[in-house]
């Protein structure tokens, strides 16, 4: 897994986790079942909703067919199902305004391209 894949998957997971963090009240859990290359996202937690999410996108992304993977909102091939597709658009939403109120202007760039 390049470095470039693990910094989208990161991004991915610490946008997921500020969403439920702000948005569901169930009870969090530490991310688990995850590949050993990606140990260091185990610190993020989120409901069991989230977690699902996230594993999905997660086995998605290191299952994409391209060789150059562009970002999802700018890819020609949609790898999630349409409720996932607009789910990663809400959390991407919400997260982004988030974490850009709390100070987080190096996520400006991730957010805008």
């Amino acid at each position: 897994m390049t470095r470039k894949e693990k910094k989208d998957l990161k991004i991915l997971v610490l946008f997921t986790s500020v969403y439920c963090h702000g948005l569901h009240t169930s009870e969090k859990a530490l991310l688990s079942g995850l590949d050993p290359q990606l140990a260091s996202l185990k610190r993020y937690s989120c409901c069991h909703e989230c977690r699902q999410f996230l594993l999905y996108a997660i086995q998605r992304r290191i299952n994409c067919p391209l060789d150059e993977k562009p970002a999802c909102k700018h890819c020609v091939v949609h790898c999630y199902r349409n409720e996932y597709r607009e789910k990663v658009r809400e959390i991407m939403r919400y997260s982004g305004k988030a974490l850009i109120k709390k100070g987080r202007l190096d996520l400006l760039w991730h957010y805008f391209f």
